[in-house]
Formats: structure tokens, C-alpha cells, sequence
């Protein structure tokens, strides 16, 4: 069986911490993640024309993500975005507008490469990016183009204030097979696609009525230190979170994306996956910044191959 190809869209940026930049972007840090973890994978963004733009492309070829596809473009600049964490290390983060990921075009390259995706292939992206008329009309036209080929389509809802709008994040989902979001996100998602979720209304029942009314094959909602709640059409994996020592949160949504495709992709069992990709999430949690070391990961694969 072929090893799967996964393509991530969207913002590809550096993050100021106190401390430092850090690479960043939820596509950006899913690819790395995916890397990290032995799968191919590219990302889909853009950068500046500038020194932090060829610094970002360095970075992520360093972890194995293949930069073919990332435009790099002279009039806007390499996104940066302010950092700033609570006591529990919880982000709140400062967006510029108007920067290289926002004006991802559609190219020759990005048309070669799609016909490569089947249904044993995967594409991600998020809500951020797009915000902007340019980069939304690319990825959502890529994303067309993956569902039409019957490749796995995961959404990360990532809304941030005040870059979203509902009927955008309806028509998002539109194209969706697997839909993710957070804890923070539920109500917000819930009344945008007027489905009802307050009162008695247990999460797994919204959950189950979006998935129905969408067509999704997979709903996870992200419960933070909590764990995870898997929907499917036959199935409710409710995993409990991992307890653990926190640095920052920073990135701990994105391993746990990366894992979910890549357990996905290889047929593992639900309740498999929401183990793993809770572990893996708390772990990234134990350290500084959304991107861990090579011999971070390595020292948790073998939660990946269950032993």
C-alpha cells in the first residue's frame, strides 16, 4: 500500500513569544507535525520576499515538509504574530492583516500536483486563512478538487476575532469529511449552522445532528486538558485527557490534527486515535512552542504503533 500524501493550506508565519520567534501557523505546524511523524507532506502558503520569509522555508525543510508550493511573493510581507500566555498557558495572539498568506494564488505547480491526491490521501485546512478573498478562492478551489478525487478532507476551525464570518465557516464545512474544533469554538460553530446545543442538549448530540446534516464522516471536539470527543455515524469515543505539567498550549491542537489524519489514513480504530493524538497533544504542551524536536517525536512514536 502506498504511503499517503497530505497537503496543508493556509498561513505560514512567525510567532512572537517573549522569549523569541518561533515558527508558526496551524497549517504550517500541522505539516511539521505530519513530518515529523513519517508522513509526506507539503504545505500550501506563502511568504515575503524577505529574510524571515526564506528563514520560515529553511525551518520547514529542516523537519521533511516539502516547500515546493509555497509562493514566495514580493509586495506583501512574512506574517508575524504577537504571543502572549495566560497563567495556564493559553495563547492569546495579535494578527497582522494583509500579509504573504493572504495572496496565495492558484499556480502551475499547485494544479500538477493535486491529481496526485486519492482516496487514500489527505488535505488539511483551517478557517484563518481565509480571510482574504485571494487565498480563500485557492484553497477552496484545491479543496473542491481533493473532494472530487475522494481524498480525506480535514477542517481545523480556528476562528479568530474578528477574521470569520459564519456563512464562510458553513461553506467551509460544506466541503469538509472531517470537521475539528475546540471546547471554546462549539457554541460559535453550533449557532452558525443553527443547530440547537444549550440547555440539556448533550454535546454529542449537536455533534451527531452536524455530522448528519453535513454529511461528515468524522466530528471531534477538543475538550483541552479534558481530552476528546469522537463522532461518527456509528461511533462515540469519548478519550479523557492526559495530565501533565504545561508550558504552553501552543500547538498541542495541531499534533493532535496530525495524528487524527495520519490514524485516519491508515484505518486505525477511533478509540486508537483519540488515545494517541491526546497523548501526543499533551506531551507538546510539556514544551516551549508549537513545534517539538526530532527526538521529541521519536521518543513518542511508539504510542503511534501502539506500544
Amino acid at each position: 500500500m502506498a504511503e499517503p500524501t497530505i497537503l496543508a493550506f493556509g498561513q505560514l508565519l512567525w510567532n512572537l513569544f517573549p522569549e523569541g520567534p518561533r515558527l508558526g501557523g496551524a497549517p504550517a505546524t500541522f505539516a511539521c507535525h505530519v513530518a515529523l511523524l513519517g508522513c509526506e507532506v507539503a504545505l500550501v502558503s506563502a511568504v515575503g520576499k524577505d529574510t524571515r520569509g526564506a528563514a520560515a522555508v529553511a525551518q520547514l525543510e529542516c523537519v521533511g515538509v516539502r516547500t515546493s508550493l509555497i509562493q514566495h511573493l514580493p509586495d506583501f510581507p512574512t506574517s508575524t504574530v504577537g504571543v502572549a500566555l495566560d497563567a495556564a498557558g493559553k495563547p492569546t495572539f495579535d494578527i497582522q492583516s494583509d500579509v504573504a498568506w493572504d495572496h496565495i494564488g492558484w499556480s502551475p505547480a499547485l494544479e500538477a500536483y493535486l491529481p496526485r491526491l486519492d482516496c487514500g490521501d489527505a488535505v488539511y485546512f483551517g478557517t484563518l486563512a481565509l480571510r482574504n478573498e485571494c487565498s480563500r478562492a485557492t484553497i477552496l478551489r484545491a479543496v473542491r478538487s481533493a473532494k472530487d478525487q475522494g481524498a480525506l478532507r480535514l477542517l481545523d476551525v480556528n476562528l479568530r476575532p474578528p477574521f470569520f464570518d459564519n456563512s464562510l465557516l458553513r461553506e467551509a464545512i460544506e466541503l469538509a469529511s472531517v470537521l475539528k474544533f475546540s471546547d471554546d469554538e462549539f457554541t460559535h460553530v453550533m449557532n452558525a449552522c443553527g443547530i440547537a446545543c444549550g440547555g440539556n442538549i448533550e454535546p454529542e448530540t449537536a455533534l451527531r445532528e452536524l455530522l448528519l446534516r453535513y454529511q461528515l464522516a468524522v466530528v471531534v471536539l477538543t475538550l483541552g486538558p479534558e481530552g476528546a470527543l469522537i463522532v461518527t455515524a456509528t461511533q462515540t469515543v469519548r478519550q479523557p485527557g492526559f495530565k501533565v505539567k504545561v508550558c504552553d498550549t501552543v500547538g498541542a491542537g495541531d499534533a493532535f490534527s496530525a495524528t487524527l489524519v495520519l490514524g485516519l489514513l491508515r484505518g486505525d480504530t477511533l478509540a486508537h486515535i483519540a488515545r494517541v493524538a491526546c497523548e501526543i497533544s499533551a506531551a507538546v504542551c510539556t514544551v516551549s512552542g508549537p513545534i517539538p524536536s526530532r527526538t521529541f517525536f521519536k521518543a513518542h512514536m511508539r504510542a503511534m504503533s501502539g506500544r
